[in-house]
């Protein structure tokens, strides 16, 4: 879990990380002295939304593992609302309830979107392998 981990890239080019890497090098915008609760930070630090109550226990935020096949799980499923609802109170520590909501469930569509043009493509590749069409990869 770092830089070369594909969230860190995610978060680096999301709107909060680009407000991190422009403000990083000034130390009052950025006091991880501070318990978050205590900080004013000019927007959030990946500790700031996922380290919340002073653990690493991501699991207890995060609804599906899109990378495990579940991208087009319904996340307005009752199972996720009280997950999603506590994603809400996170967000609206700087955002309204709506804002948030709206943008949580836009992510959740291009997961949705993303997933599904990962089964089309991997279909295609199968259909060329069993066609005999998919040589050995250089």
């Amino acid at each position: 879990w770092g830089r070369d981990h594909r969230d860190w890239e995610a978060y680096d080019i999301s709107i909060h990380g680009v407000v991190w890497q422009t403000n990083k090098w000034d130390p009052t915008q950025f006091d991880l002295s501070k318990k978050l609760s205590d900080a004013d930070y000019v927007g959030p630090t990946c500790q700031y939304c996922h380290l919340r109550g002073g653990h690493h226990n991501v699991q207890r935020l995060s609804t599906v593992y899109t990378s495990m096949g579940m991208s087009n799980a319904d996340r307005g499923a009752p199972l996720w609302k009280e997950k999603r609802d506590t994603w809400v109170s996170v967000c609206d520590d700087c955002h309204s309830p709506r804002f948030a909501r709206e943008n949580l469930q836009a992510m959740d569509e291009a997961c949705k979107d993303a997933g599904l043009k990962y089964t089309e493509t991997f279909k295609v590749a199968e259909n060329l392998q069993l066609d005999g069409m998919g040589g050995p990869m250089p």
